[in-house]
């Protein structure tokens, strides 16, 4: 991997962690060929908003696949990867996250789940015809969104609600407005010059979309929050897809399910690449608790919105804002 310059230390957010965390060993674990995956789902969707699936279906040679063109595009020189961006809405970028001033540790790119995308732009890197790489993310994000249409459907089991689709269908609709992204954050053999600090690699947030899935190489840094507020170290496993929810699929559960606020911190020695699928709703969708999960004279924790207007709220906020207490009417238990 080519190392990004390094500017001052001072422009990127550094944290006390104090000693090395340990890693948390609670992650859920969920099987999804097992009958019990439906109600394992739930319970994790509650208690952590945040799990790992195995028996997920995605071909091997997809997930290589794509890891190699990712680890290809960004070895190349930063000249010549920053010919397709700043993103615009898609491209590469580096250290800038978003259009409100955060910044981190890393270099992207953003891309369109939609097949049909023309990767025209990245020519002055892939050649007249970026044919080799438009099919690697095509069949990565078709296996991927069919298993988080999967996870879905199992979800609407679980919580006893019908149609069995009222979730996947928004992921599945023509419009459905999701997103891919790949991020490479670069080692940064300096952190022992911390003292004692981290840094921030891509800042605190949690995902606007319904669903996030992600899977990464074997390298540590993500961290999750839990309710109480403690962060808390996830060990790489690049045999599994983590699983996060969204604050969208929040809003749909009337709080039931937590999205996860999460971060990424460097590591001294080693890249991580991670690649995310954000399953979105079609624009004009309107986000509301579902009927079917209004007990009696439940009141909705939230007013409704629009996926283009929440996303337009997301797009004008700062990484760590807690997007939806302008659209909750109550605190969420």
């Amino acid at each position: 991997m080519v190392v990004l310059s390094k500017p001052p230390i001072a422009q990127f957010s550094v944290i006390k962690t104090g000693q090395p965390s340990t890693f948390f060993s609670g992650v859920p674990l969920i099987d999804l060929s097992k009958p019990d995956a439906k109600n394992r789902l739930v319970k994790s969707c509650e208690e952590l908003g945040f799990f790992k699936v195995i028996n997920h279906g995605v071909p091997t040679d997809f997930i290589a696949k794509l890891e190699s063109e990712a680890t290809g595009f960004f070895s190349l020189p930063l000249p010549e990867k920053e010919k397709v961006g700043p993103p615009d809405p898609f491209g590469y970028g580096n250290k800038s996250i978003g259009p409100n001033g955060d910044v981190g540790w890393v270099e992207y790119l953003l891309l369109t789940a939609n097949p049909e995308f023309n990767y025209q732009r990245f020519s002055p890197l892939f050649g007249d015809n970026p044919e080799t790489f438009r099919c690697a993310v095509n069949d990565y994000v078709s296996a991927v969104k069919k298993m988080a249409c999967e996870v879905l459907e199992l979800m609407a089991d679980g919580l006893k609600i019908g149609p069995r689709n009222v979730l996947s269908k928004l992921l599945m609709d023509e419009e459905s407005d999701s997103v891919f992204r790949v991020n490479h954050y670069p080692p940064y053999p300096e952190l022992h010059d911390l003292n004692g600090g981290s840094l921030i690699g891509f800042g605190e947030h949690t995902d606007p979309h319904i669903i996030s899935v992600l899977r990464s190489n074997n390298t540590s840094g993500l961290q999750i929050s839990l309710r109480d507020g403690n962060w808390i170290s996830i060990p790489p496993d690049h045999n599994s897809f983590f699983i996060n929810v969204g604050d969208s699929l929040q809003v749909m559960t009337n709080g039931r399910f937590n999205s996860v606020r999460h971060r990424v911190l460097a590591n001294s020695l080693k890249s991580r690449v991670s690649m995310i699928y954000f399953g979105g709703p079609p624009l004009s969708e309107k986000i509301a608790p579902l009927p079917s999960l209004m007990e009696g004279e439940e009141d909705s924790l939230y007013t409704e919105f629009t996926w283009s207007q929440y996303k337009t709220s997301a797009n004008n906020s700062k990484l760590a804002d807690n997007r939806l207490l302008l659209y909750q009417k109550f605190a969420a238990s």
